[in-house]
């Protein structure tokens, strides 16, 4: 990586670092692929003032890494080591949800048992390095991590747009990576907006059960939004991304039926078999 001069690095605005002091202090260069790579080595030996400064740092990081097309799916797995090391496995201080009208995406992994059967205990590698590449792009679209429990994974967004890139960006990436003895590793993403509950930093409700069994539904590598998030999303849906319609489906437990669509957009699986649902 070339060195960043003095004279150089006084020219870059803030914007250009992930963390700046209440001094003025100026740390992790972020202004170009090089130095994101070196600001991901080096982020766990920066001294932060306070959880919140590093939180800052580490958004900031995470969005610079999502441009130049960085995905550091061992970054996170990293941070969740050295909290597990220093007795905070409960995570980050919890983080305020947003309320009213949201996005909700769910996810989970395709033939986990046969996963686990195969790979023993070193499947809890594989599924920290799915759990970090969710975490990653969700926060680096803006999104809340609500809740991880086994192979699911819960995340909420306030931009519809936002929940959509962040699905798109983990299929992308999930299709690109080379597993461990060529396994194929694929997560469904269901995705609602609507108006949940709120209830002890999680949410509740039948918008919340919604978006659960459209994510059941699913396949490995498919994306599912249901027609309120099709509504929702019109005339700001990421660039590149289209819908094709599934029809209205009745899903288990739902008192009426949701209408369906299937994500499609450059570098994802388009074909897939008819849906999860029992007849």
């Amino acid at each position: 990586m070339a060195r960043l001069e003095s004279a150089a690095r006084a020219k870059l605005p803030d914007s250009a670092f992930a963390y700046v002091d209440s001094r003025g202090n100026r740390r992790l260069p972020i202004n170009d692929a090089a130095h994101v790579r070196n600001a991901l080595a080096r982020f766990n030996q920066v001294v932060f003032e306070d959880e919140a400064a590093r939180e800052r740092g580490r958004t900031r990081l995470l969005r610079a890494a999502k441009k130049y097309g960085i995905v550091p799916v061992g970054f996170i797995t990293g941070q969740l080591q050295s909290e597990r090391e220093l007795g905070r496995s409960a995570g980050p201080a919890p983080v305020a949800l947003p309320s009213g009208f949201v996005t909700m995406l769910l996810t989970d992994i395709e033939g986990s048992t046969a996963l686990v059967q195969r790979l023993g205990e070193s499947y809890g590698e594989l599924l920290d390095g799915v759990r970090g590449l969710l975490r990653e792009t969700v926060q680096a679209s803006d999104g809340h991590v609500v809740e991880t429990r086994a192979d699911e994974f819960f995340a909420v967004f306030e931009r519809p747009a936002s929940a959509l890139d962040s699905a798109v960006t983990v299929q992308r990436a999930l299709r690109a990576r080379q597993w461990l003895d060529g396994l194929e590793v694929r997560v469904r993403v269901g995705i609602h907006s609507g108006y949940p509950t709120m209830r002890a930093a999680n949410y509740i409700g039948m918008a919340v059960h919604t978006a659960a069994r459209i994510c059941d539904v699913a396949h490995g590598g498919q994306i599912l939004v249901s027609g309120d998030t099709r509504t929702a999303v019109r005339g700001s849906s990421p660039e590149g991304v289209r819908f094709r319609s599934l029809g209205s489906s009745r899903l288990r437990g739902l008192p009426d039926e949701v209408a369906l669509y299937q994500v499609a957009a450059k570098g994802l699986m388009t074909r897939f078999p008819p849906l999860r649902i029992s007849r």
